[in-house]
């Protein structure tokens, strides 16, 4: 049995109406469920980033939103304009709504369409009153086969191995559990209630399936199973897709890279006004823009300051929040980066890095990355 440390603090992880103090005023976490964005909710969160907030929304590497700077007493308020816009459907159960699927899953490649299993396990975890005491970091995958978000290391996951098979992840590896596409999401809902069981036996205080002693076979065996033979789950890409997608349907996808996540309202209005369906977020800070006839919107969105193209430097490179935003930053993390992408002078041969302002390391990235970590006298590589 591996022994892992116990987390001496409860999980705090913010959300929408648990806020959290930061030096810029209370940081809001909004989930959005498989990136699954409607124009309407775009604008909300957008108008609502103005009137209660710093102004602009913060893409994360969950592909979900938060606003900074939000005034006192104004998480009411927040509150209710997010429930109205459907962001909220459960005040108990917010923080744990955290569902990466594929990119542009239904629209293009992938064996199916994981869409549905977003919303149907959302709403089953909404509906399950245990659920609710799962905690903030608790993530879920749901893979169509492409291998995009499957090595994110998600406690469940799903990965199609083809049209009719679905193999059950747990911290981002395979069981050797399968089972048909009509049967995964009741299966990623017994999985994660067999954490929470899991979690209570060892005690309660772990934040991750990886975190537990044994935790993934353990859960694995609850689920009273036989496992198969174990398929190898496909490492996370480097980058996420930028620019130019052609769907299945012959429509086109646009694929926008935000700078350090930072969504302006200025972007934010050019993106609904841009959409002609839906939108989705992803974990590589990118907002997808389906279902447009053509690209003829593509020189819009990259004057607007958005990045389309698949080559940039803003598709390597993420970063903590810094000054002023985090009294524990010891630089403007984001002021220093803006600076090295534009004089072409990022270090590490600009690899994938990470730039943070303290050895918390807030905000890394899963997979491969190097670390460009503030000293207060420069910074250091690693």
């Amino acid at each position: 049995m591996t022994a892992f440390p116990t987390r001496e603090r409860a999980d705090a992880c913010p959300g929408a109406l648990q806020t959290h103090p930061a030096a810029d005023g209370a940081l809001a976490r909004v989930r959005v469920p498989g990136g699954a964005l409607t124009v309407d909710q775009l604008l909300v969160l957008s108008d609502a980033a103005q009137e209660l907030g710093d102004g602009a929304l913060e893409l994360t590497s969950r592909g979900n939103v938060q606003l900074r700077g939000v005034r006192s007493g104004a998480e009411g308020e927040l509150g209710d304009r997010l429930a109205a816009a459907g962001l909220l459907p459960s005040a108990t159960h917010e923080t744990a709504r955290n569902v990466l699927a594929s990119v542009l899953s239904g629209r293009a490649e992938g064996f199916v369409d994981v869409r549905p299993w977003v919303s149907a396990f959302d709403a089953a975890m909404c509906a399950d009153p245990a659920l609710a005491a799962l905690p903030g970091r608790y993530l879920a995958a749901f893979d169509d086969g492409r291998g995009d978000v499957a090595g994110l290391g998600a406690d469940v996951g799903l990965l199609a191995v083809d049209g009719s098979t679905v193999a059950l992840l747990l911290a981002g590896a395979d069981t050797g559990l399968r089972c048909g596409a009509a049967d995964a999401v009741p299966l990623a809902l017994a999985a994660t209630g067999a954490f929470l069981a899991e979690r209570a036996e060892q005690g309660g205080t772990a934040w991750r399936v990886a975190e537990l002693a044994d935790g993934p076979a353990r859960i694995a065996a609850a689920l009273g199973s036989a496992p198969g033979p174990l398929l190898s789950v496909p490492p996370p890409p480097a980058a996420g897709p930028a620019g130019v997608v052609r769907q299945d349907d012959g429509r086109t996808a646009l694929v926008a890279v935000v700078p350090l996540g930072r969504v302006t309202v200025d972007q934010a209005g050019l993106l609904a006004d841009t959409a002609a369906t839906d939108l989705q977020l992803t974990p590589w800070r990118s907002i997808v823009v389906p279902d447009l006839p053509d690209a003829s919107a593509l020189d819009e969105l990259s004057a607007a300051g958005l990045v389309l193209e698949p080559g940039s430097p803003w598709l390597r490179v993420t970063a903590c929040a810094g000054r002023p935003g985090c009294a524990k930053s010891l630089a403007d993390v984001r002021g220093d980066v803006v600076r090295a992408v534009a004089t072409g002078s990022l270090p590490a041969e600009g690899v994938r890095q990470h730039w943070v302002g303290c050895e918390r390391r807030c905000g890394r990235p899963s997979g491969d990355v190097v670390d460009v970590v503030a000293t207060g006298s420069g910074y250091r590589i690693g």
